[in-house]
């Protein structure tokens, strides 16, 4: 007697992301995985063993995390979306930033951002974000320390740190090139830029690098195009505005997108397909609000960066632009 095939279901719901018919989702988080190696290799080579001892400790606490509370009934260490949150977080950190604060971080974006929410797909806030919001209200002077491109074997002191211990700053510190426009009034130029020979965030400084990275992203078609296009947009078109009034106060829109986190936001936080618009009206939406947010924090806020506050902000209106952009049904 012949037994009746299992019935296979016409309709099929599943949680984010989906981008593309055969993408699996580890298979979207390698891609954006392989595309970081050359950012990190970038921020090794400025600024020394160190930065990669910074993200090995942020990835650390970020899947020991995702496995202690989650992976051990849920497998979701397979997705490799752990791994990569982890990832992100570190090279959103400042180089020398003590290694048991980067672990602290790393475990506070998986808990906090993610698995409080139900696990990925369910979360409102880019996980990696979230951590270093965490990190920025805990520990404001070791996230705003910057210390300038060194020698590849020289680990500043601030690195081993003792838990709860202020660690001391052996290497130079040196300002940001948005510190030094917003307090200084001094706009760095753009060689140095695109390259990546100043101080920031280990992920951030080289421009050229992360240009190529979003490019290859783009090719492979790992992300929506709408979302990076329309954030650069609107920063060039709002700095650009401000720069026409006042230039003497207000830099131009090349120094605006290549300085700071924003290409690498636009490359790999703007495009986190869970917590950005699904629509296209959506995501150009999202771009446009995140660019002014960006430089509206950066030109009349009390920080020189506002790039992560910009991308948090407007991930909480993601669930009500999903909602009202949503393409309207067939013979509706």
């Amino acid at each position: 007697m012949s037994q009746t095939p299992p019935h296979t279901p016409d309709l099929v719901l599943t949680s984010p992301p989906f981008l593309r018919a055969g993408w699996s989702t580890p298979r979207i988080m390698g891609e954006v995985a392989l595309a970081l190696l050359p950012v990190l290799a970038a921020g090794c080579w400025f600024f020394g063993l160190g930065a990669l001892l910074v993200v090995a400790a942020s990835t650390l606490g970020a899947t020991a995390t995702e496995w202690f509370f989650w992976s051990r009934t849920h497998g979701s260490l397979r997705d490799n979306s752990g791994l990569l949150t982890g990832v992100l977080l570190g090279l959103i950190l400042p180089p020398a930033f003590p290694l048991w604060m980067a672990f602290l971080g790393g475990v506070a974006s998986i808990g906090l951002g993610k698995l409080v929410w139900g696990g990925l797909g369910q979360n409102i806030f880019n996980p990696a974000l979230v951590g270093r919001a965490f990190l920025q209200a805990c520990f404001p002077t070791a996230i705003t320390t910057w210390n300038a491109p060194g020698a590849f074997f020289e680990l500043p002191s601030s690195l081993f740190a003792l838990p709860l211990m202020q660690g001391r700053i052996d290497t130079l510190s040196s300002a940001t090139p948005l510190g030094l426009a917003k307090f200084e009034q001094q706009v760095t130029e753009l060689e140095p830029l695109l390259l990546g020979h100043i101080s920031g965030s280990i992920g951030e400084t080289s421009a050229a690098v992360l240009i190529l990275c979003g490019l290859w992203l783009s090719a492979r078609r790992v992300f929506d195009w709408r979302l990076p296009i329309s954030t650069l947009l609107s920063v060039a078109v709002f700095s650009g505005a401000l720069n026409l009034w006042k230039p003497e106060l207000y830099p131009g829109p090349l120094f605006q997108i290549l300085s700071g986190g924003l290409l690498f936001a636009a490359v790999f936080m703007v495009t986190d397909p869970v917590t950005t618009p699904a629509s296209p009206r959506g995501a150009w939406i999202f771009g446009i609000g995140t660019g002014f947010l960006v430089v509206l924090i950066r030109i009349f806020g009390g920080l020189p960066e506002g790039v992560m506050y910009a991308i948090l902000l407007m991930n909480a209106l993601t669930p009500h632009l999903n909602r009202y952009t949503q393409p309207r049904r067939f013979g509706g």
